[in-house]
């Protein structure tokens, strides 16, 4: 011990006693490693091409495909990797989708890396965009499914839900518009095609992008979140075809929708209903741009199957408030009849509740026992006697 004591001392006084002001680091780099990316890293997900009447869709499938289907559809700027990867990796979401197959669409040249559309192609309208799921649904023998869509792609499920009530059981819509452009929200659309196409992925268009996915205020919330979206935008998007598909949304038609007269009779054969017949859960963020159009929705939907959320202090509620969503749309499903069980996190949770209010109930009868005990010598009451038992791990949910 001496030895060691000694030569810690010698090599203490060889080092200088000043300021280190003046030695220079060399050969360190600073680096900011992203939280997460975007990319489709990670297990791969299988992914198939479908043939429609416009070229090739696009269609990754993640679960076993014996069981209920839910179809996703992307918003504008993003694909099935981008727009779903990280919800439903989320662990609530894992557990729920044991149950599940989902089938992630990405709109016509809008995956990741997809080469520019050819200059002659004319890209689909919104309702054109809607019937392709035909062909998806036939493409893996789907009778019905469960539709989850954000933004542009919420419009195209709910239009598909219309022309096809009996193909769609619920739909689940996230900042969805139900109204045909206005005048400023065309004209900033026009304008952002038209440079993607002559510019590409202009600082205007990424701003644009981002007002429309987070709403504003975005940096002092999750400035990390920010850069990442930001980084996608710049590098990982086709602005060619993704200026053909904001070109198609800004040209979408009014969804024609009302609360009517026959709502309450809308699962009589031969009724048809002026709005979406299926039950709708309807979702915003508190700081979306979309809030609005979420309401003017919720107003055309009939009450009687439709429910509106707006979560608080988010606006891309996906990507900032998984926790909620997921525990939303896994009731929605419940209340549908679907087997929608909870998360492992939520399991320990409700067991350790359990267990607890077991152990208070035990306790509580120990104590009246024991009460029974010291009474009077006269009065013979049978004495109940308490016997813990092992306690089955197994919850029901």
């Amino acid at each position: 011990m001496p030895t060691t004591v000694a030569e810690e001392a010698a090599l203490l006084g060889t080092m200088p006693s000043d300021s280190m002001d003046d030695i220079e680091l060399k050969n360190i780099q600073l680096q900011l490693p992203m939280a997460r990316c975007l990319g489709g890293g990670g297990a791969p997900v299988p992914e198939e091409r479908v043939q429609t009447d416009r070229g090739l869709l696009l269609v990754a499938v993640q679960g076993s495909r014996s069981k209920p289907a839910i179809i996703t559809y992307h918003d504008l700027g993003l694909n099935y990797v981008s727009s779903f990867q990280a919800f439903f990796n989320f662990i609530d979401m894992r557990a729920l989708l044991e149950n599940f197959c989902v089938y992630h669409v990405n709109a016509p040249g809008q995956e990741e890396g997809a080469p520019a559309l050819p200059v002659d192609y004319v890209y689909p309208t919104m309702d054109e965009l809607a019937n392709q799921l035909n062909c998806v649904m036939i493409h893996f023998n789907l009778k019905s499914f469960i539709g989850f869509g954000v933004g542009a792609g919420a419009n195209i499920l709910a239009r598909f839900g219309l022309a096809h009530p009996e193909k769609v059981d619920v739909l689940c819509l996230v900042n969805c518009v139900s109204t045909q452009a206005g005048w400023l929200e065309w004209g900033y659309q026009k304008l952002n095609a038209r440079y993607l196409r002559s510019k590409g992925m202009t600082q205007g268009v990424i701003d644009y992008l981002m007002w429309h996915h987070f709403g504003r205020g975005t940096e002092e919330r999750n400035h990390d979140l920010v850069q990442v979206y930001k980084s996608y935008f710049s590098q990982h998007v086709n602005p060619t075809n993704l200026a053909l598909l904001i070109d198609s949304y800004a040209r979408r038609t009014d969804l024609n929708i009302a609360r009517g007269e026959n709502d309450g009779a809308r699962r009589r054969p031969g009724v048809r209903s002026t709005t979406l017949s299926m039950p709708v859960i309807n979702i915003t963020g508190s700081l979306s741009p979309h809030v609005d159009d979420t309401v003017t929705l919720n107003g055309r939907l009939d009450p009687t199957n439709s429910s509106w959320m707006k979560i608080s202090d988010c606006g891309m509620v996906l990507e900032e408030q998984p926790a909620k969503v997921s525990e939303a749309f896994r009731l929605f499903l419940q209340g549908e009849g679907y087997v929608a069980p909870l998360s492992p996190t939520k399991i320990h949770a409700y067991r350790r509740s359990s267990l607890e209010e077991l152990r208070q109930i035990i306790m509580k009868e120990q104590e009246r026992q024991k009460q029974i005990r010291n009474r009077s010598c006269a009065d013979q009451s049978p004495i109940i006697h308490i016997t813990e038992n092992p306690i089955s791990e197994a919850v029901a949910c």
